[in-house]
């Protein structure tokens, strides 16, 4: 068992002035409280946005986007779709002029009569151009300038096949088939083995104008009913996000609609199912917000009728002072005046500190290393006065090394002095209260007992309620100094509980044993050496 550590109340302590009242350091604690600060709200530009036009936004960007992309694709498909017809064209007109190439005596001729060469030519808006040339290259009718397939242009199978050149700077089509020359009454078969087959090369090609013409009509075609067809999407799509959004305005409206106190749940059923998981959301709020006005409303109801006894016998004893005459009845007057004043200062204290445990944000506590066990021997050093007067040994057991915990200095301090004082009152003189401060399985552990009447099992659960006093009970209380430690326990996420004192010797007095648990400090983040 470790070592016991106890100041008692024979002396006074070093370096602690006694002439401060606990009662009085209570008073003065709000004023030290700092002001919780929120943090500054996002601008207005980051968090605020239209649904409708998110909605809107998405479907009308994709769609403005595509729809460049389907003119371009639509262009392309055009310009083959009017490729074909001309093509054809071109391959009959190579087709009838390679029927007319013929190896005379050796000689490559081309009898293409003039009436021919008007009607290949005949054409009002392109321009036409053929050529033919013989096994050596050698022009043989036609334009000279025609450039001749180069690469893989150069199938010579005998098929018409198609390329894209330019004459003149001026794109063309070109159409082009190589012709098996063979003399008049001269066998194929009698050809040496192994050797080439003298060849001819016929090509016809023509601008491209018709093609670009045709092109542009079927754009014309399908684009221009895309201009009407647009602005009867966008129409639609409007009517239709309107329409789809318009539950909303109603809920708007119907929630605009209640009384500022109905904090009755909203009816799931007339929403949208989308929309449902946030009226659940929504109706959850209201009940936490309908709890927390009642518990606000109970609290003032209790606090104002807590008030009422102190004020009541702090005008009764200023109105019989008055009418007094003998000086020592004034004399006693004025003290029951000032305990009924010392009483309404503490429980305006404890309210003003019951208020601030509940109403500080989890979030905004400033929690910080400390020393558990340092902390809870200072506020045991405030108190030795006051268990002077209640003629009380006041002790404290010290741990073999500090406790570090992560907390607020002051709502702990407060927590403590709460469980101190409540140790006090309901002490009897000469009894003892022991402040114990321990760690155990990586826990860190504080405790107050006492060897007062304790308290029952089926009272525990109910002293940490506001103004709940147990029945029998004769010490002076407001009942709020348990709730105090209730609430500053769970800000820092300790748990409480209640025993009765296995040091107790006495069976009248079992006395009672408030332990807090709080959780381990977070271990610091590994450094890279590490």
């Amino acid at each position: 068992m470790k070592s016991l550590k106890r100041r008692r109340a024979a002396g006074p302590v070093p370096g602690y002035d006694t002439a401060l009242d606990p009662a009085h350091e209570l008073a003065l604690e709000p004023a030290l409280e700092p002001v919780y600060v929120p943090p500054p709200p996002e601008p207005e530009e980051s968090i605020q946005h239209s649904l409708f036009g998110e909605i809107l936004d998405w479907m009308l960007a994709p769609l403005l986007l595509l729809w460049p992309m389907s003119i371009a694709i639509t262009y392309l498909v055009a310009k083959s779709i009017a490729n074909q017809p001309f093509d054809h064209a071109l391959e009959d007109s190579v087709t009838v002029l390679a029927q007319q190439v013929k190896e005379v005596g050796g000689k490559v001729t081309a009898r293409l009569p003039g009436s021919a060469r008007d009607i290949l030519r005949a054409d009002d808006v392109d321009s036409v151009y053929f050529q033919v040339t013989g096994p050596r290259n050698e022009v043989i009718d036609g334009d000279r300038e025609l450039p001749l397939p180069v690469g893989e242009d150069a199938d010579r199978s005998g098929r018409v096949h198609f390329r894209n050149e330019s004459l003149h700077g001026t794109p063309v089509r070109v159409a082009y088939a190589w012709v098996n020359l063979q003399p008049l009454g001269e066998n194929r078969t009698a050809r040496a083995p192994g050797a080439e087959p003298r060849l001819a090369l016929v090509q016809v090609a023509e601008t491209l104008e018709k093609r670009a013409q045709l092109a542009n009509e079927i754009i014309k075609g399908v684009i221009l009913p895309q201009f009407i067809i647009l602005p009867v999407i966008l129409a639609l799509v409007w009517f239709a996000l309107s329409r789809g959004l318009s539950p909303l305005a109603q809920l708007q409206e119907r929630i605009r609609a209640r009384p500022p106190d109905d904090l009755s749940p909203i009816d799931s059923r007339q929403v949208p199912e989308e929309i449902s998981p946030l009226v659940g959301s929504l109706n959850d709020m209201l009940a936490r917000l309908a709890h927390t006005i009642d518990a606000q409303k109970r609290f003032i109801a209790d606090a104002a009728h807590q008030m009422k006894t102190p004020l009541a016998g702090m005008r009764m004893q200023s109105e019989l002072a008055l009418r007094q005459i003998d000086p020592g009845e004034i004399h006693r007057s004025l003290e029951q005046l000032a305990k009924s004043s010392e009483s309404a200062t503490r429980l305006v204290n404890q309210l003003l500190a019951l208020a601030r445990a509940e109403n500080q944000p989890h979030a905004g506590l400033a929690l910080e290393p400390l020393d558990l066990s340092q902390l809870a021997r200072s506020v045991v050093q405030d108190w030795v006065s006051a268990s002077f007067v209640h003629e009380i040994d006041l002790g404290y057991e010290d741990p073999d090394g500090a406790v570090e915990i992560l907390g607020d200095g002051m709502m702990l301090r407060e927590l403590l002095s709460n469980l101190i004082d409540n140790a006090l009152r309901y002490t009897p003189a000469g009894g003892s209260v022991t402040v114990r401060v321990r760690s155990d399985a990586g826990l860190a552990l504080l405790e107050v007992e006492d060897t007062g009447p304790g308290i029952a099992p089926g009272e525990r659960p109910r002293v940490f309620e506001r103004f709940y006093r147990i029945l029998g009970s004769s010490a002076s209380g407001s009942g709020l100094g348990l709730a105090i430690v209730r609430e500053i326990a769970q800000q820092h996420d300790a748990e409480i509980e209640i025993f009765n004192n296995p040091r107790s010797i006495q069976k009248k007095y079992p006395g009672s044993l408030f332990r807090l648990t709080f959780p381990p400090p977070p271990a610091p983040p590994e450094s890279d050496a590490d």
